[in-house]
């Protein structure tokens, strides 16, 4: 992907990354998953692993809903906006409409800080046809996706991104936002602690299938609240290169 985000939000500096997950599913809806992100342009081992355990219920054709658990792992000097919460509980449900489907997630992260976030979206896959014979696929999957939620990740992040600028916390404080320890200050917005629209998503996936195999060619723009960083855009597209393969 040409650049990571976290729940509609980015840093001043672009991190395109790589992304290896496997997951295994049991027939009663458990799974297991692990995974890690490669930044292409920080530091030379894995940026963040997790692992996680979930469950997933087709109620019927229409209904199916899920609950999940992640925890992850990052290295001290990570620059990810999420290093601060290592762990995810996440809850969602789909239904699917006669003419295109409806997604609400519900997550609860937390960690050294403690946020939520609540997505809503509604996509549409769309057959194109076959491509050289049937067993080859073309489909897109337009979406557009609401993300609304906390943003207090941002304390953690802006605090070790200033103690980074001025020599690994020399000179800074050690304390919470806003407590001054003696010439300097900590200071970070009220607003993270406020639940409000983060983002507006816009997607676009064109899918390619055969069998088992799955790849994917995707943009997506998005309209983004970010007051608290300088020097991000609000608006971001995002590009993005996938392979998909189910034993």
């Amino acid at each position: 992907n040409s650049n990571i985000n976290y729940y509609g939000q980015v840093t001043p500096e672009k991190y395109p990354y790589v992304l290896f997950n496997a997951t295994y599913r049991l027939p009663m809806g458990l799974y297991f998953s692990g995974g890690g992100y490669k930044l292409l342009n920080f530091g030379s081992g894995l940026s963040e692993t997790d692992l996680g355990i979930g469950y997933e219920h087709d109620f019927n054709e229409k209904i199916t809903a899920g609950i999940a658990y992640t925890h992850s792992f990052f290295p001290a000097n990570s620059p990810l906006l999420q290093a601060s919460n290592g762990n995810n509980l996440n809850a969602s449900a789909a239904y699917n409409w006669p003419w295109f489907k409806t997604d609400l997630s519900f997550d609860f992260a937390f960690g050294k800080q403690n946020d939520i976030f609540l997505s809503f979206g509604n996509s549409k896959e769309i057959e194109l046809g076959s491509l050289f014979n049937q067993n080859n696929l073309i489909s897109i999957s337009p979406a557009i996706e609401i993300t609304a939620g906390t943003t207090r990740f941002y304390e953690t992040y802006i605090i070790e991104k200033r103690k980074k600028q001025n020599g690994n916390g020399k000179g800074k404080s050690d304390s919470a936002p806003g407590i001054a320890n003696g010439n300097t200050t900590e200071t970070v917005e009220t607003s993270v602690n406020q639940f409000r629209l983060l983002s507006y998503n816009f997607k676009l996936p064109l899918n390619w299938s055969r069998g088992n195999f799955l790849a994917e060619a995707s943009y997506q723009f998005s309209i983004l609240d970010n007051v608290k960083e300088e020097n991000v855009k609000h608006q971001q597209s995002f590009f993005g290169l996938a392979a998909y393969y189910q034993f």
